[in-house]
């Protein structure tokens, strides 16, 4: 990887962007399929906006 601070490979159990978006891409996918499927899509789009508000605060 061109700019990646490590010789080789990460050190194992760093998580890095693709290794997070192959977790959380198909769960927020199969996440928002549920809930279309069951009319739950305010409800999800309120479960989001708060998991990622709580995220940000949390970073900062």
């Amino acid at each position: 990887m061109p700019g990646s601070p490590y010789m080789d490979e990460p050190p194992s159990g760093l998580m890095t962007w693709p290794r997070l978006l192959s977790w959380l891409a198909p769960t927020f996918i199969a996440l928002s399929v549920v809930a279309v499927w069951k009319g739950l899509l305010v409800e999800w789009f309120g479960l989001a906006a708060a998991l990622l508000l709580a995220s940000a605060i949390l970073r900062k």
